[in-house]
Formats: structure tokens, sequence, C-alpha cells
């Protein structure tokens, strides 16, 4: 299947990627089809945003003292559950020693005890493996439910569009939330301009002359206020280094175009 013809699989996929819950053999292929299509790259560069953007914007807490204890009580089940089998397998090591190499009177009766008592040892494990990862599954179930509640109230992104330097080299993540009318702008390259300088941000519509969005700080995570009026029809973006504190809007960039990219519309 070829993803980037299939929208709706590739941002599942992405999703998964991006949680790491996509793993072995999947996420190599995933990994290696990503290199040659932009596509599936700024899938993965959104989920990745998206994220982030969770625990960037969620005030810090400290865990409640019932997080720890069960942490504590997960561990030591875990413990108690291999010194079980630690003591079955001993246990039944002293079993096969007692039972004799050679047929004899009583010998078919100590063999079937000997069997039994295994089948039901081998019961007894499977169940309390069983019983501890229902209540597992229950805990992760609860934590997906968690995690998709504050990726549906976590900003909608419309518009994404990856800005690369002249060696098609990503250096910059650009989303849009037209909903709470923000563009957020994620650092992805190595580049950081001098202290005496400044990035801007410019939308390159097809007719006109290059209009401002905005002028960058240094931060690697940054946010614009942005109308979606402004994003609507520009087929690309482009980020100039200015004198700090940037230049007039109204006259184009005065400095070099160091990143430009296709700024392409999502499908909410």
């Amino acid at each position: 299947m070829h993803l980037h013809h299939h929208p709706d699989t590739l941002d599942r996929i992405a999703a998964s990627y991006a949680l790491g819950t996509l793993r072995g053999g999947a996420r190599r292929r995933f990994e290696a089809m990503a290199r040659e299509h932009a596509s599936m790259r700024t899938a993965a560069l959104v989920w990745q945003t998206r994220l982030s953007a969770i625990t960037e914007l969620q005030e810090q807490a400290v865990p409640d003292p019932a997080v720890w204890t069960r942490i504590n009580n997960l561990l030591q089940a875990d413990k108690e559950i291999r010194h079980m089998h630690g003591a079955r397998a001993s246990a039944l090591s002293q079993t096969v020693a007692t039972v004799p190499a050679r047929a004899g009177t009583g010998g078919w009766l100590r063999s079937l005890l000997f069997w039994r008592g295994a089948a039901l040892a081998g019961i007894v494990a499977t169940t309390v493996a069983l019983v501890t990862g229902a209540n597992l599954r229950e805990q992760l179930g609860s934590q997906i439910a968690a995690l998709r509640t504050e990726l549906q109230a976590s900003p909608q992104i419309a518009y994404v569009a990856v800005l690369s330097d002249d060696k098609s080299a990503a250096s910059m993540l650009v989303t849009f939330d037209p909903k709470n009318r923000k563009l957020v702008l994620q650092r992805i390259g190595g580049y950081q301009e001098a202290g005496d300088k400044s990035l801007q941000l410019w939308a390159l519509p097809p007719a006109g002359g290059p209009r401002s969005l905005g002028v960058l700080g240094q931060n690697r995570l940054l946010r614009l206020d942005a109308a979606e009026g402004d994003m609507r029809e520009v087929p690309m973006l482009a980020i100039s280094l200015e004198p700090k504190g940037g230049v007039p809007g109204t006259g184009g960039p005065t400095g070099p175009v160091l990143f430009k990219g296709s700024l392409i519309q999502r499908a909410l």
C-alpha cells in the first residue's frame, strides 16, 4: 500500500509512530518510506508536535502519592510472579529427581501424581499471569483513553509546512490552528541566528508581494497570532534573516531567504 495516497491511514500510522507504539519491522518500514516521501515526514512531525505541545502547555504538577503506590504494587507483583515461577521450577526439579528411573511397584502412581502436580502448578501460574495481564491491559486502556481526550482538546491543525534550506534540509515545522488563530513554529534544524539578527516569517501569495506574518524569537518553539485569512490560498512560506526586530511587513525581505516550503491545507 502507498501510504502517501491514503491520508487517513497515514495519519493513524504517523500517530502510532509518534506515540512509540509502532515498533519492530513496521516502524523501520515507515522510517524507510518517510525518507522518500515528504508527506509521510510531515505527518510524523505534525503528530510529534501535537504530543510535545501537550506536555509544554500543561502546568507542572506533583504526582499523587497513589501513583507511586500503584507503581510499587506492580513491581512487587512482578517480583512475586518471578519468584513463583522460580519456586515452581525448583519444585518440579525435585519431583523429577524422586521419580524412579525404572518401572517398579507404585512407580506409575508417583508418575501420575507428578504430572498432575505439574499441570496444577502450570494452571496456577497461568491464572496469575492472566489476572496480572488483564490488570495491565485495563491500566493501559485507561491511559490511552486519557491521552485521546487530551488530543481531542489539543489544537486542530489545518495547515502545515516544512521549511527547508537550499540543501533541502528541514529546518522549521510550521502549523496553523484556525480555531485558536495560532501559528506554531518548531525549529527542527540546528540553525541559530546571531544576537543582533532576527528571523522573519513571510507569506508568499500567488499575486502581490510577500506579506510578513511576524518576527520570530530565538526559542525552539514559537507562537504567532494569525487569522485564517492570512493563510488561506497562500501556496508557500519563507523565512528571511533580518536586522534585530525585523523589517516592515509591506516592503518584503531585505535579508537573505534562509528557509522556504509549500503550505499544505489538511482536512480536519
